[in-house]
Parts: structure tokens; C-alpha cells; sequence
């Protein structure tokens, strides 16, 4: 996976040369392997040499502007990998109407003034599980999925339901759509194995959705008799739910059924629920990874674990929030994000390296080798806390950026937060993949307060 590897090119490994020898079988495989044991090196090399690297599998982009460049014309760079993966959902939608009205309405629900309750309800789930622990914990299972299916429970809304089905169902949706795509590291029996459960668990949480919403949409209804006369009020409310609708809980589910839309909005049940899916999906194993993944980093660092226990217990959350995102820059949750060409076009266009790209192309712009590009960052092999946001890749970039971006911005630090808070925290070995993309295992202790 990926790590703080150096810049500096590993035993002063020639990855260009190595590659242009090797046969056509073996090239994608030698790059898969450079990306994932020494991505920073590798990267370095491409920026420096080749910034646009074609392969038998895919094409590879190393610099910033390159990266953002194809990030921003999503109808020509396409995400039309994800659409057997997602459905109908808009994120497998490219800058058409309905993507752009769908993200629209779903930001608006996603209301940025919930952002420091969602923050302190983050760090109460997160408090008490770690509280609840006794100085020891396997935190991959028992708190990096766990904290965000609680907050999906809470705060999106997708309660009465187990935390372990939404997890497994934000699961296999994830590795589905991202790591078994043509260009993965998988084989032909696991690609099968992928797909039917994603199948598997699609159905599953369908179903959910279906009573979730008929449940949640009698509440409202019941809520919206509230202001009747007493007597039909308690009639209708006994009825229906048994207890008085206006003690409902505010959620992002039930903000969306509260709301009439006019036919031409096109937002219909079936639209709540895709939207509903698609929020659990995208909250769970993302934050998951990003999570231990920081922490592992920093306990690795001594010198940076002792700065960020230091910046954790300050009252402003900015300086820590700042490290985090920077460890993500070393250890992200993937080296890149994948695009596929629609048409003919060219990457690089007036530069030495501009590269045709023949339509039907696989792209992989590398988003983290464009955050150690010096075009973009000052001194870029350093670990700087409190660099220009607007820079970094961590939630996608143009118009597929990530839905819960502003949730993710105060889920991720502050769970890493509350962690660096316990006393004499150490790890009982490295993270453990399970030969898989996500991190499965990773046992901490402390010493019990």
C-alpha cells in the first residue's frame, strides 16, 4: 500500500529503464508494483522524465497540471468505469442534468452548518468506543468502520439496521467499484467473487432502503399532523407510529422526504433511495482507510507522532486537522483516479511531452504524484502541516469531488484525534491488508485511564 517512501529513487532504481526492457505481459505489472511499494520514488522519476506514460493496460499522468486538466473535462475523461459498478447513482454520471441537479440537491441537504455538530458527534462516538475498549483495540473493525457507521446511522439517517450489515454493504460496493476494474490486481476468481457479492449485498441493502424510506415517510407524515386539532392529532399519531411525530430526530433522510419537489426536479422516491445507498457507500470503508492509515504513519514518525498528540489537545482543531491531511499526502487511500477517454485527445497539449490519447483509453491520473509536483508545492518531499487545502486530491477533484467532502473534513481528523489522545499508544505490528486494498487489521494498545 502506500507509504513515505523517499522521493529519491530507491537503491537508485531506473523504473523507466527497467520498464521500457521489460516485455508487454510484464510493464502494467512492473507499474502496479512500483505504485504500490514505492510510489513517491517512482513518481519522481515520471515527473522528472516522463510525465505521461503509456502501457499496454493504461496511461499513466504524473503532473499537477496534467492531473487536473483531465480531472476537469469529465465528458472527454470519463467515468464510465464506474457506471456497471454505481447504477443510476449520479456519481456515475458525467456533467450531465442529472449529476448536476441531483449533487446540487444533495449539498443543499448536506447543510455546511451541521458541520460542528457532525464533529462533536464524531468525537462522542469515537470517545466511547475507544473509552469502551480497556487500553486495547483491533481499531480497523471495532473503530475506523465503526465510528462512520454510527455517524451514517445518526446523522444520514440509515438506522434500524445493524452496523455490521452497513458496513459490509459499503464494503463490497467499494471494492466492486474500485479495485475490480480491468486494470486491477485481481484474479479471474476473485473478480467473480467481487462482483457477486456486491450483487449480493446491493439487494440486500435495496430492500433495506425500501422499508427504511415507507417507515421514515410515515414518520413525516406523522410529523406533519402535528398541527391539528389535539384529538386528530393523537388518533392519527397513535395510529400510525404510536408516540408524537414531532419528537422525531432530524436526519439527512428524513430532511429529503420532508421536502416536495416539482415533477420537473425529477427527485422521486426511487431518487431518495439511490441518493440514500449512495451516501452510506461513500462514508464508511473511505474513512476507514484514511483513518488508520494516519495513524499508522505518524506512530511510525516518532518526531511527528510527538507534534500531533501536541496539536491534538490545543482547543482549535486546525493545526492537527492540517497534519493529517498532509500524512495523507504520503499515505493516501489510492496512488490515483481512474478515467476513460471518449474521445481522441491529447494530455499535455504544447508541452515536450504532449501524448496522444487514442479514445477507449484507460487514464490514471496520478493524484498523488501530483501533490509532490513542485510546480504546485513548496518543497514537496517535506512533511508541512498547513498547507493550501485547495491543493490536494484527498476527496477527488472538479466535478466528481466527493459528495460528504465537508463531513469527511471533520470525520477524518477528529477520529485520528481522538487516537492521539490516549496515553503511551503503540501498535502491535503494521497494518494488515489481508493480501486486499483496504486495511483489515491493526492492533493498538494504550495505557487504560
Amino acid at each position: 500500500m502506500s507509504s513515505a517512501a523517499s522521493p529519491v529513487r530507491a537503491g537508485n532504481t531506473n523504473y523507466l529503464e527497467l520498464f521500457d526492457t521489460a516485455g508487454d505481459e510484464r510493464k502494467f505489472p512492473l507499474v502496479r508494483q512500483w505504485m504500490n511499494s514505492e510510489p513517491l520514488s517512482f513518481f519522481a522519476q515520471l515527473r522528472e522524465e516522463r510525465p505521461v506514460l503509456t502501457t499496454p493496460a493504461a496511461t499513466l499522468v504524473a503532473r499537477f497540471a496534467d492531473v487536473t486538466d483531465i480531472l476537469n473535462q469529465p465528458k472527454i475523461f470519463t467515468v464510465a468505469l464506474y457506471q456497471p459498478k454505481m447504477s443510476d447513482y449520479l456519481m456515475a454520471h458525467d456533467d450531465d442534468a442529472l449529476h448536476y441537479r441531483e449533487k446540487s440537491i444533495m449539498q443543499g441537504f448536506l447543510n455546511r452548518d451541521d458541520i460542528p455538530a457532525v464533529r462533536a458527534m464524531v468525537a462522542q462516538i469515537s470517545a466511547g468506543i475507544l473509552a469502551n475498549a480497556g487500553g486495547a483495540i483491533e481499531i480497523v473493525n471495532s473503530y475506523c468502520r465503526m465510528t462512520p457507521a454510527c455517524l451514517v446511522q445518526q446523522y444520514f439517517g440509515l438506522d434500524g439496521v445493524d452496523s455490521a450489515s452497513l458496513i459490509e454493504w459499503s464494503y463490497w460496493n467499494q471494492y466492486d467499484a474500485f479495485h475490480n476494474q480491468p486494470f486491477s490486481e485481481v484474479s479471474d476468481e476473485m473478480r467473480t467473487h467481487i462482483s457477486s457479492k456486491h450483487e449480493e449485498v446491493t439487494a440486500k441493502l435495496g430492500a433495506y432502503l425500501k422499508k427504511l424510506i415507507l417507515r421514515k415517510l410515515i414518520e413525516v407524515k406523522a410529523e406533519a399532523v402535528a398541527t391539528l386539532p389535539l384529538t386528530l392529532e393523537h388518533d392519527i399519531v397513535e395510529l400510525v407510529r404510536g408516540k408524537p411525530a414531532y419528537e422525531l430526530k432530524d436526519d439527512i433522510v428524513s430532511r429529503m422526504l420532508r421536502t416536495s419537489y416539482p415533477e420537473a426536479m425529477e427527485f422521486d422516491l426511487q431518487r431518495v433511495g439511490i441518493n440514500a445507498g449512495g451516501l452510506l457507500v461513500g462514508a464508511i470503508e473511505t474513512t476507514s482507510q484514511a483513518v488508520a492509515q494516519v495513524i499508522q504513519f505518524l506512530l511510525d514518525r516518532p518526531h511527528l507522532l510527538s507534534a500531533a498528540r501536541e496539536a491534538a489537545r490545543l482547543p482549535d482543531p486546525q493545526s492537527f486537522d492540517g497534519m493529517v491531511w498532509e500524512a495523507l499526502r504520503f499515505a493516501p487511500i489510492g496512488p490515483f483516479l481512474f478515467r476513460k477517454a471518449s474521445q481522441d485527445c491529447v494530455v499535455g497539449a504544447g508541452t515536450p511531452h504532449e501524448t496522444a490519447i487514442p479514445a477507449g483509453t484507460i487514464v490514471l491520473a496520478l493524484a498523488q504524484s501530483a501533490m509532490f509536483d513542485r510546480a504546485a508545492f513548496d518543497r514537496p518531499d517535506e512533511f508541512m502541516g498547513g498547507r493550501n487545502w485547495y491543493r490536494y486530491f484527498h476527496f477527488g477533484f472538479g466535478s466528481h469531488e466527493c459528495l460528504g467532502k465537508y463531513v469527511g473534513m471533520v470525520m477524518i481528523p477528529e477520529m485520528v484525534r481522538q487516537v492521539m489522545l490516549l496515553p503511551q499508544l503503540q501498535a502491535g505490528g503494521p497494518i494488515d491488508y489481508q493480501a486486499g486494498p483496504f486495511p483489515e487489521r491493526y492492533e493498538l494498545a494504550w495505557r487504560a485511564q
